[in-house]
Parts: structure tokens; sequence; C-alpha cells
């Protein structure tokens, strides 16, 4: 992974720079959850990557590992009621920016995955597409936000065992779609997505 972003930014007298990605904003079913993540300026971990390039078992060590070396971690998430109210890209900004405003070590700068950035940012901000793939600390909010949603889903899924939410934690699956025919969306389904209505 490059790190040219970061280590720019630092050469630039940034210090405190946090990596801003979010977890389930393509899902039928949940809460979208965004994660901030403040590495130290050499980051003592090795593995870091997009989450969705690790297997389960490595992103979860990681996680434990992030949250134990990261001089800061902030997690927030808006749930399907939110998401159907202001669509899936603005809950998704609200969850990023309250995130970054969650941080225990205040930011100087701030990168975010992808091309939206929320607006009136008190921080410097930078989007980057492919971030999860390009940045240390995306990647670290990346695992941190799908290790987050993934335990959701496994919790919910108990509850809602027709749905398959312990594999596809809320996505859209041919078995996923099956059930919502036969049983009907629960109150976790996003009802704004056309496939969850009814």
């Amino acid at each position: 992974m490059s790190e040219d972003i970061e280590a720019a930014l630092r050469r630039a007298g940034y210090t405190r720079i946090a990596g801003i990605d979010e977890a389930g904003r393509g899902a039928l079913a949940g809460p979208v959850v965004a994660a901030a993540v403040m590495l130290p300026p050499v980051p003592p971990l090795r593995g870091i990557d997009d989450s969705k390039k690790l297997r389960p078992a490595v992103r979860e060590e990681l996680y434990d590992a992030i949250r134990a070396h990261a001089r800061a971690v902030a997690i927030s998430m808006r749930a399907p009621a939110a998401i159907d109210q202001v669509n899936i890209l603005q809950a998704t900004l609200e969850a990023m920016r309250q995130a970054a405003e969650g941080l225990c070590v205040p930011p100087d700068f701030v990168l975010i995955d992808g091309n939206h950035a929320f607006g009136d940012s008190p921080w410097p901000v930078r989007t980057v597409t492919r971030g999860d793939a390009r940045c240390q600390s995306i990647a670290a909010a990346s695992i941190i936000a799908k290790v987050s949603r993934d335990r959701i889903m496994r919790t919910l899924h108990v509850e809602y065992p027709d749905y398959g939410w312990d594999t596809n934690v809320g996505y859209p699956t041919r078995a996923h779609y099956a059930s919502l025919a036969a049983c009907g969306p629960t109150p976790h389904h996003r009802k704004s997505f056309r496939l969850c209505a009814r």
C-alpha cells in the first residue's frame, strides 16, 4: 500500500491525520457504519489493507490491533429509519462527520474514502478514490467499520434468522431476496430501497 498521500501531508506539517471509511452503504438491511481512525506517524501494524480484501479472521485480529495501537478511533452509525429519512448518501456523510467529531484527539486533516465529503468541515478534508487501498488510515477505518457492522448484523441474525444476516450481513444476495419475498421486510430493512419496499 502506498503511503505517499499521508507522507506528503506529514511533510506539509500535518501531524493528526484521520482516515474515514464506511461499511454497509450498499446493504438492504442494518445501519450504515462510519469509522474514523488516527494512526501514529509510523504505523506499528502490518497487514492493514482494504477490509474487503481481508479474510474475516484477519479483519478481527486487525480490529483489535488497531483499537490497541491507534492514537484515536471513533465509530458512528445511522439506522435504517434515518437512512430512509434523508437517503443513504446523506446518512453516510452524517455518520462520517460524527465519527470525525468523536475522535478523542482532534484531527488537523481528514482523508475520506470515495469522492463525497461532508460540508462545513472545521478541518481540511480530502476525498481519495479507492482510499482504502491507498491510505493506511482509511484502510484501518474500513476494517473498524466493517468488523463493527458485521458484529451488529450477526447479533440481529439471532432475532431474524430467516434472512441469513450471519453470512450476508444484510447485503443483497439471492437468498436474501428470496427471504424478503417470502417473509417481507423487518424493521431493520431500508424501506426506501426499492427491493425492500412493501
